[in-house]
């Protein structure tokens, strides 16, 4: 099987889950006899374009004709089965789909965040959730906000590019949604349920887990929308050394705020950025990892790396990451505010009581998004991260493990490749 993998790379100066995961996914296919072709961009090349192609940069997300020419001759060249799409932005364009069709070779995407509909990608503005643009043939409230790059011109850009494509991504053969909250995501599109198919990400298997450590870790990018702020607000109703200790990996805008967390009680930690050793050491040094989000987070790597090496996570009740945790609350909450949320989670999933507004699920916790709540269920993950170790990895192995979750894929694109092609 010849599989084309087509990705526009974010800045390595701003590291991206979804970069890790497509080399993971594009390691993994190969390593299971799957022929890859990578059509790879990457938004560092931009600086180095000439002032031609600069000029086409504006119109590069609703067609970008180079990467249009080069992707007709990769397949007219080598004929492959599938292309599979993660991110087009911005010297892919969303045209590739059409461009794959005029050659008869059916298309595959992996949806990463809600930019077919949502301009920034993640249904976040000003520190809260915003869905404005839902259902509107063009997004005039991202122009209006600037949620695009925070430039209204390029806000602008994309949501005329997300109005254009609006038939092109109905015509993706097979969407790939990470969780079941994307694939509700994309049923409201008007995807059609035959054409969605929930299979996660993956990473790969640490080996047995070590007992656990002590205390909290928390591992994301500093920026408002994953919840920092919310985490610290919760950890400082404790006194110092309650809970052991927080550590805090990542950067972003938000780091002096950590920096100054951390000077101010010995029992933060802040680690900066780490490697893929220093994200091991890291989890392995800890009890619970703890995932803050603020939106409605597409797939948080880092709770799969906590479960496979046996680690329980706290989470906060939104996005897909209940689904991660196997806790039975609603993956999309009707209301988006904390107290609607709070009442969705409140008795949790089975197993022991949980206090109010604490969802216990099979590999960790759900709450509401609100330092309340959040400080809450500290001491109560504390204590419960030992019986849920277990689970914790077994979830791993049976769901995430890359054993699982390549053959899915393969499967996927074998039964694309059994279809008759485009014409």
């Amino acid at each position: 099987m010849r599989i084309v993998v087509a990705h526009n790379r974010y800045r390595e100066a701003q590291p991206s889950g979804e970069n890790t995961i497509v080399d993971s996914e594009i390691a993994q296919l190969t390593a299971a006899g799957v022929e890859v072709l990578p059509f790879i961009r990457s938004s560092d090349e931009i600086p180095s374009m000439s002032k031609a192609a600069k000029a086409l940069l504006p119109i590069s997300p609703i067609w970008a004709p180079r990467a249009q020419h080069d992707l007709s001759r990769l397949l007219t060249e080598h004929r492959p089965d599938v292309l599979h799409l993660h991110n087009p932005y911005p010297l892919i364009s969303p045209w590739v789909v059409r461009t794959a069709h005029r050659h008869g070779v059916p298309v595959v995407q992996t949806v990463h965040n809600y930019r077919q509909v949502c301009s920034s990608g993640i249904y976040f503005r000003d520190g809260v959730i915003c869905q404005d643009c839902k259902g509107r043939a063009l997004g005039v409230p991202a122009i209006k906000h600037r949620c695009y790059r925070d430039s209204a011109v390029q806000s602008a850009l994309m949501a005329t590019t997300l109005a254009v494509h609006r038939g092109t991504w109905r015509s993706v053969d097979r969407y790939i949604a990470l969780t079941s909250a994307i694939a509700d995501h994309l049923r409201e599109y008007g995807i059609p349920d035959e054409r969605v198919v929930v299979k996660p990400n993956s990473v790969p298997d640490p080996g047995r887990p070590v007992p656990l450590g002590d205390g909290f870790l928390y591992m994301a990018r500093l920026s408002p929308e994953k919840g920092v702020d919310l985490l610290l607000d919760a950890w400082r109703r404790h006194p110092v050394g309650a809970l052991g200790t927080l550590r805090i990996a990542g950067d972003g805008e938000l780091r002096p705020l950590v920096e100054a967390a951390a000077a101010e009680r010995p029992d933060v930690v802040y680690l900066g950025q780490l490697d893929r050793a220093g994200v091991r050491a890291a989890v392995e040094a800890s009890a619970v990892v703890i995932v803050a989000a603020m939106w409605h987070d597409v797939l948080p790597t880092v709770i799969i790396e906590a479960l496979s090496s046996g680690r329980p996570v706290l989470g906060t009740a939104l996005g897909g990451i209940p689904y991660l945790l196997g806790a039975d609350a609603p993956h999309e909450p009707a209301g988006t505010g904390p107290a609607e949320i709070a009442s969705t989670v409140a008795g949790g999933g089975g197993g022991p009581a949980m206090p109010a507004g604490i969802g216990l699920g099979e590999a960790g916790w759900v709450v509401a998004p609100e330092p309340a709540a959040l400080a809450a269920a500290l001491p109560v993950a504390r204590a419960g991260a030992p019986g849920l170790t277990v689970a914790a990895r077994a979830r791993y192995e049976r769901i995430f493990h890359p054993d699982v979750v390549t053959k899915q894929l393969i499967d996927i694109y074998a039964g694309l490749a059994r279809t008759p092609n485009h014409v």
